[in-house]
């Protein structure tokens, strides 16, 4: 009180209004309410948190994926589990939207680039066998993404998977798990899009596995399975040609088996298929020879029977 009636005071000598001049702390503050932040010193930690520069959403995203992928080897793993089907549904939120927003390919950008710094691509591959349903899907679905993703002209996560070619070893063998083949089947073709990726499945030792996996029991694995064989043999042509003319034997040694199969459906379709990838352009020297070989001639003969 003595304090208010000095200021009132002061005021009348100077012909002002008190509440004009009376200082805000001479009086009484208000209690803040439970749960609230006190509002003093606000705007000025304000300025110091907008000044300091945090990790943007984008790289915490792609810390946590890292984070839970690496806890799924721990005595955690089932909660890591969790968090990782989570932290990838957020990620194909963020890639491809969620129905009513649409994506920012400016963090789509920054997520691909983040991603390849911190090597997620090869923990997607690797742990792709130890998630759920929904979590593979989800994976696979964001793997075609990110792979689309240009930076100055380059693919970059095309051009980490170049440089870690055994993770397009380790697709082709995934298609003996009959739990992520087809998962593993839809990136291997995300892959094949891109011929440098292409051209290293072809002279690769895990390019003969496909000739097993076109005749495997499972119908639908076998039927994925010569889709990606196809893709390999016709999606760019010149590479396909070249591999053609530099593993001919080979190839069509192994060919001859399928041709020959037991199973009707994959005689038929290796006919139709070889066909196809005989009569383009690039490879009619490769035709011509192919046909003036009497035994597979002969076995073409058989056939007609």
């Amino acid at each position: 009180k003595t304090e208010r009636k000095k200021a009132e005071a002061r005021c009348a000598l100077l012909g002002r209004r008190p509440q004009l001049l009376v200082s805000a702390r001479l009086w009484p503050q208000p209690l803040p309410a439970a749960g609230s932040v006190p509002s003093a010193g606000g705007e000025m930690s304000f300025f110091f948190r907008a000044a300091s520069r945090p990790r943007s959403s984008q790289q915490d995203l792609v810390r946590s994926i890292k984070d839970s992928l690496l806890a799924l080897d721990t005595k955690t793993g089932a909660k890591a589990l969790e968090d990782v089907e989570k932290n990838i549904f957020t990620l194909r939120e963020t890639l491809s939207g969620d129905g009513e927003v649409e994506p920012n390919q400016d963090h789509v950008l920054q997520i691909a680039l983040e991603i390849c710094k911190e090597g997620v691509l090869s923990l997607f591959v690797q742990n792709l066998p130890s998630l759920g349903w929904e979590g593979r899907k989800d994976l696979a679905h964001c793997w075609c993404i990110l792979l689309r993703q240009k930076v100055d002209e380059s693919h970059c996560c095309v051009q980490y998977i170049e440089n870690h070619v055994d993770l397009l070893d380790f697709l082709v063998v995934c298609y003996k798990n009959l739990e992520v083949a087809l998962n593993c089947g839809n990136m291997l073709r995300e892959c094949i899009k891109y011929p440098s990726l292409a051209k290293y499945i072809l002279e690769s030792n895990s390019f003969e596995l496909f000739f097993q996996y076109v005749e495997l029991p499972n119908f639908d694995i076998a039927s994925d399975a010569l889709n990606t064989f196809k893709d390999l043999l016709t999606r760019h042509e010149d590479a396909v040609s070249e591999f053609l003319i530099s593993h001919y034997e080979q190839f069509f040694e192994l060919y001859k088996r399928l041709l020959t199969s037991d199973n009707y459906v994959t005689r038929r379709q290796s006919v139709k298929f070889l066909s196809e990838f005989l009569l383009e352009a690039p490879n009619a020297q490769i035709m011509k020879r192919y046909i003036l070989e009497v035994r597979y001639l002969n076995i073409m003969m058989g056939l007609l029977k």
